[in-house]
């Protein structure tokens, strides 16, 4: 019974072990994961620099297997080239063996304390970033607490005759015991925590050294699974295959040679756990050494083992929605934004194209338009579905997080909207009045591609203010409403003088040249008024923004709201979503440990 029991308390060590670690990982993406995210997109240019940068920020994440995310989502939208991402994942494996020193050091004292800290500051932080550094500190102390229960609860369990034969029996196959310690990392999802486990095993004289070892190179191996199988595209394979395939060379060639390493480890530190954690280290920085300088060859390999597909025959397929990575909020975010300007290309075509069926009845250009539009429609569900995966995933920062994600909905909401109006009403109405022999005069031609230029100008200035969220180019995009007012008072005045020489001319020849010119005038304000209301939907990219205070370390800037309140637009429509970053469910989201 007791044996019973003090399985049932080790499973409880490994459980707590795992969560901590879990809980690191979790603060440090929610508090700086943007931080993070820009550093490692900045230092990414040359090998050894990836390579130092990989090092670090899985330092601070706790995990190889995120570090791993955000460089893959850079590969595979093509930001950053294979070669220094796979430096990157090096110095991540390096980053993790260095993690497992420090934390096997006896610091089972710190734990308690790091624990009451981290829930007080959890408590009364009064900010996202400082409740997630008590998250961080909860998390570090939950993993040293675990670790000294695991070291007293396996001094009993030495002698227990179960343990001693499924020990013995993967001392006696070493590569059972890799593939063992494999599978157990690929489903725990952390080589930090096996690693720590299997050296506290060896720490207690559970598993023999040489056993240890080999259960240190299946955890290494394991390592590398989790990404290779969540990513969804070629492109997003690529970097977890490579770095399989350095951690699968680097265990088939030490396999052989274990009790050799073993006996020559052991006269630097012969104490078992110790020496375990040494193993880990050295392992990393042997296949840093050998593979660092030949990054570029295994790119190549790998793009011609895995080659960019062809491009989808259906436009409205998304390109950039990676499904692996929904675990990184701040990655799969970068991903909706790259489909929404995706999306909104389709609405610059569509535009340029009903000005074509405007001047010269192209019909094929009007079918064109009615096609992009399902395509576009496409997208938008696409993306609206990502962004709900994302917050069910990932829970999003109120302060960053969550304010783009609710921006990425409110333009893909208004650009369907634009997309709508240009294929239903302004070119479905253009080919009706055509095929009834009514078209536009010259100077109408003239008005509606002036206001056309001006809209594409605003598309583009829109655009920016969607990637950058500049209130000075937001305020630009508001005030240019007042442009397009004066268009449609200069199309309306045109419209009257050309109806009033209609109908003189028809009193002077005595025919009806009014009738005529009604329908095309109806044609001639139509156009400029739906050409209107498309600049509304790419003026409401300003909204957001404006009524944001522009946020500078702690302080508002006052600049930035009274810029916010120079302009006094209708509210914008709250786009639907789980995103939605309210006082209530920001507040929901940062009292959440998980």
């Amino acid at each position: 019974m007791n044996g019973t029991l003090s399985l049932i308390e080790l499973a409880g060590h490994v459980g707590l072990l795992l969560w901590g670690t879990h809980m690191v990982g979790t603060g440090v993406q929610r508090g700086f994961g943007t931080v993070l995210r820009r550093w490692l997109g900045r230092n990414l240019g040359r090998r050894f620099r990836a390579f130092l940068t990989g090092l670090a920020v899985t330092a601070l994440l706790q995990s190889s297997t995120a570090t791993g995310l955000l460089a893959t989502s850079f590969t595979a939208t093509g930001v950053i080239a294979l070669a220094p991402a796979l430096a990157v994942m090096l110095g991540a494996n390096v980053g993790t063996a260095l993690l497992t020193q420090v934390l096997f050091f006896n610091l089972a004292l710190v734990g308690p304390p790091l624990v009451l800290v981290g829930v007080l500051v959890f408590r009364w932080a009064g900010g996202g970033r400082a409740k997630n550094i008590g998250r961080i500190g909860i998390g570090l102390g939950l993993m040293l607490m675990a670790l000294a229960g695991l070291v007293r609860t396996l001094g009993p369990l030495e002698g227990i005759p179960l343990l001693r034969s499924v020990m013995g029996a993967l001392a006696g196959d070493p590569i059972l015991g890799a593939l063992v310690a494999a599978a157990l990392t690929w489903a725990c999802h952390s080589s930090i925590a096996i690693v720590l486990l299997v050296a506290t095993f060896a720490a207690t004289h559970v598993v023999d050294p040489t056993a240890a070892l080999a259960l240190v190179l299946g955890a290494n191996l394991g390592g590398a699974l989790p990404a290779l199988v969540d990513a969804s595209t070629p492109a997003a394979r690529r970097l977890p295959l490579g770095n399989l395939l350095v951690r699968t060379v680097g265990v088939v060639l030490a396999l052989p040679f274990l009790p050799a390493i073993t006996r020559a480890l052991e006269l630097a530190a012969p104490a078992p756990g110790r020496l375990v954690v040494n193993f880990h280290l050295a392992f990393n920085l042997a296949l840093a050494a050998v593979f660092l300088g030949s990054v570029r060859g295994l790119a190549a390999l790998l793009t011609r083992w895995l080659p960019d597909p062809p491009a989808p025959a259906d436009p409205g397929r998304p390109v950039y929605l990676d499904v692996a990575a929904l675990d990184s909020a701040t990655v799969a975010l970068a991903n909706a934004a790259r489909e929404t300007l995706r999306m909104a290309d389709m609405v610059e075509t569509m535009l340029r194209d009903a000005l074509e069926v405007l001047q010269h009845n192209d019909r094929t250009r009007a079918e064109a338009v009615a096609a992009q539009n399902r395509c576009v429609d496409q997208l938008g569900s696409a993306i609206r579905r990502y962004l709900a995966d994302v917050g069910g995933e990932q829970t999003l920062d109120h302060q960053r997080e969550g304010a783009r994600g609710q921006d990425i909905l409110s333009a893909v909401i208004n650009l369907e909207h634009v997309a709508d109006i240009v294929a239903n009403s302004l070119v479905e109405f253009a080919v009706r009045s055509v095929k009834r022999g009514r078209a536009l005069t010259v100077e109408e031609i003239e008005t509606v591609a002036a206001m056309h230029a001006e809209l594409l100008e605003s598309l583009r200035l829109a655009l920016a203010v969607f990637l950058q969220a500049e209130p000075r180019d937001a305020k630009r995009l508001a005030a240019r409403k007042g442009q397009f007012r004066e268009f449609e008072a200069t199309a309306t005045a045109l419209s009257v003088r050309l109806l009033r020489n209609a109908a003189a001319a028809s009193r002077d020849t005595d025919t009806d040249a009014v009738e005529p010119m009604v329908e095309e005038s109806g044609l001639f304000l139509r156009t400029v008024r739906d050409l209107r209301r498309i600049h509304s939907h790419l003026a409401s990219f300003a909204y957001p923004i404006l009524h944001r205070p522009r946020i500078r370390g702690r302080r508002a800037t006052a600049r930035g709201v009274a810029e916010a309140g120079a302009v006094n637009p209708p509210a914008a429509p709250q786009p639907i979503g789980p995103p939605k970053s309210t006082s209530r469910t920001a507040s929901l989201e940062e009292d959440d440990l998980g």
